[in-house]
């Protein structure tokens, strides 16, 4: 579905500056390289089940066989391999290497057999369900009569309704999606540049993948061997120190280009809008309370997220329809295993590195600054907002955390502060070419090119990596919540 929908990330910042002719002929080798890739796994993957049907292999408790199960890995990249085969074929015939319109940025990663992973696909399928439900409309229009009357208020909305639906959707371009459709025009009406609004929602919805519930969170916690419990709890106070930060940029450029408030709300507005938006109000009161009250764990919260957004959606506010579940789940489907996708392939990687002993030696030289703690920091910092520039978060914790961990270990830092300066990182390079996944969302929402948009964000990333260097340097803004509720 994934390869049939062009639901996958392809960056095209470059390629399409190319001319036509060549264009194809890139996305031609891209697309011969995958398949080379897939059919390395085919047979890696048939030569398993053969294996297991010839030794008779079962499971210890029912007897099952065992090839019940594998067989899922050749017939699935069987079917990659013929999608990419359709595509190889539609570009050479002529197809281009531009975006298609619908087209969206997702992202995929490593090791599946881990029982938090399976939060995942959950938040995937919550997320979705949430907006199609009309959610995320009813939480803006409250916003915006409760603040859209301030100086700068509409672009304070943004920022505002962004940070909620961080508790809600746990990814970033997710959330780009779900809020640019009703933000964008929103703001542009009243004579906000559409380019600025873009931005602005673009930008603060990086803040998805470090307020829980967050799937960053939870593949750092899953590969660190930490609680997603006290991961998620760790991102509150950071996640709310950035969105203050792009909060006060916000609000400074919206009355400096003298962007006024909306008119003032009456008091019968307001309460209609809070009685229309108190069920989608409640979504992370329920997730997240639950799993910090210890009623559920975040895998179990990730499945309850579900079915509080069906039962919402279907018997509440009545904007779902039994006939458009299909759609949504497949929708849903799509994202999910692109991103278990590129779990196992990155796992895999990991796994080699770690065995031919490059992740003991990278560690060993980072160690050679270990006299200097501030400087290590600095110049971690540095290099993993480069890698997000480059690569997708789920790889980066894939392919980097095994270097990482020994030194955070033999430096004495506290492995959830470090993830919460990891993830922020992160969640920095979804705003910073060219793997700008979130800036693709919103270029694709708003029709503004990319280095447009550009022009605007990069006074956002500055403000992240302001309050990056704060969360950094002041581990207690981590590390503060959880030791209050007795977590560590």
């Amino acid at each position: 579905m994934a390869f049939r929908d062009e639901a996958h990330l392809k960056v095209v910042f470059f390629v399409d500056r190319l001319p036509q002719a060549l264009q194809r002929w890139v996305m031609a080798f891209t697309y011969l390289v995958s398949l080379a890739v897939f059919v390395v796994i085919l047979r890696l993957g048939w030569l398993q089940v053969a294996d297991e049907i010839w030794l008779g292999v079962t499971t210890q408790s029912m007897g099952v066989p065992v090839w019940y199960f594998t067989m899922g890995m050749p017939v699935g990249a069987a079917v990659v391999v013929l999608r990419i085969l359709q595509a190889l074929w539609r570009t050479v015939r002529g197809g281009t290497a531009a975006a298609a319109p619908g087209e969206r940025s997702t992202v995929q990663e490593w090791t599946v057999a881990k029982f938090p992973l399976l939060a995942i696909p959950f938040f995937i399928l919550a997320g979705v369900i949430m907006d199609k439900a009309g959610m995320a409309e009813r939480i803006v229009r409250l916003m915006r009569v409760l603040v859209g009357h301030w100086p700068g208020g509409l672009g304070l909305v943004a920022v505002i309704v962004a940070v909620f639906w961080g508790a809600v959707s746990g990814s970033g371009p997710a959330t780009v999606a779900a809020l640019g459709t009703v933000l964008i025009p929103g703001m542009a009406r009243p004579g906000y540049e559409k380019r600025f609004a873009t931005a602005i929602i673009s930008a603060t919805s990086e803040l998805s993948i470090v307020i829980p519930p967050s799937i960053a969170l939870i593949i750092y916690a899953t590969l660190a061997n930490q609680s997603v419990r006290i991961m998620f709890m760790a991102g509150v106070v950071p996640g709310l120190v950035v969105g203050a930060i792009l909060a006060a940029l916000t609000v400074y450029l919206s009355m400096q280009r003298g962007y006024g408030g909306a008119a003032r709300a009456s008091r019968a507005e307001v309460v209609q809008a809070l009685r229309e938006a108190v069920w989608a109000l409640l979504a992370p009161v329920i997730i997240l309370g639950g799993i910090y009250g210890g009623i559920f764990t975040p895998t179990e919260s990730a499945a309850v997220a579900v079915f509080y957004a069906l039962f919402v959606g279907l018997f509440v506010y009545k904007t779902l329809e039994f006939k458009q579940l299909f759609r949504h789940l497949a929708d849903a489907v799509a994202a999910a295993s692109v991103i278990m996708i590129v779990v196992t392939l990155a796992g895999i990687f990991s796994w080699t590195a770690a065995s031919i002993g490059v992740v003991d030696r990278i560690s060993r030289a980072i160690m050679l600054l270990s006299d200097t703690p501030w400087l290590l920091i600095l110049v971690l910092n540095l290099f993993l907002v480069v890698l997000g520039m480059l690569l997708d978060a789920i790889s980066v914790y894939y392919i980097f955390l095994p270097i990482f961990l020994p030194v955070v270990a033999a430096m004495g830092w506290h492995p959830v502060w470090f993830g919460i300066m990891m993830t922020v990182n992160l969640a920095l390079g979804q705003i910073t070419p060219p793997v700008a996944v979130n800036l693709y969302m919103g270029a694709l929402i708003s029709g503004i090119k990319l280095e447009e948009l550009w022009s605007e964000v990069w006074r956002f990333a500055v403000a992240t990596f302001v309050g990056l260097m704060v969360i950094s340097y002041v581990p207690s803004l981590s590390l503060w919540l959880p030791g209050l509720l007795g977590m560590r």
